[in-house]
């Protein structure tokens, strides 16, 4: 599996573990930053995995900040980005399972390292299940296409 992983400043540290537990699984992994303890804002990191993952580049991305939050926010504003934040490893199986879920959004504040690593395990070993699930996510991606460049702003 090709695997993208983004941060901003304050996931960082938990980034560069997680990072390393995935290599070490033998999964490759792309790392778009960030790349230091710098201030980021987490809508560019979050901007770049999504697109990458909406052009197929990758299979699945993980990206992360404080508590996952802000960067599925920024994530899912890109068409076919399915960003999720997952807090224990039964959501992170039901995310990829019946969502269909293509970025993992986890807070390197929130979880300790086994914590991250045993949610990241669960994400990546987990494939969409299909059968019932196709018929919702069609009617996300309906609901997607149906607001494609438009704004309430």
């Amino acid at each position: 599996m090709k695997i993208v992983i983004g941060s901003d400043h304050a996931g960082y540290e938990a980034k560069e573990r997680l990072k390393k537990f995935l290599q070490a699984l033998g999964q490759g992994v792309t790392d778009f930053g960030c790349h230091s303890y710098d201030a980021v804002d987490y809508p560019d990191i979050a901007q770049l995995v999504a697109e990458s993952i909406s052009r197929r580049e990758f299979d699945r991305g993980v990206l992360l900040d404080g508590f996952g939050g802000a960067v599925a926010l920024a994530a899912n504003k890109v068409p076919g980005a399915r960003a999720v934040c997952a807090y224990d490893v039964v959501s992170a199986r039901f995310a990829a399972a019946h969502e269909d879920a293509n970025i993992l959004c986890l807070g390197g504040k929130t979880h300790g390292e086994v914590a991250l690593q045993e949610i990241a395990k669960a994400f990546f070993s987990t494939a969409f299940e299909g059968g019932r699930h196709e018929r919702r996510l069609a009617k996300v991606q309906s609901i997607e296409r149906k607001y494609q460049g438009y704004s309430c702003v």
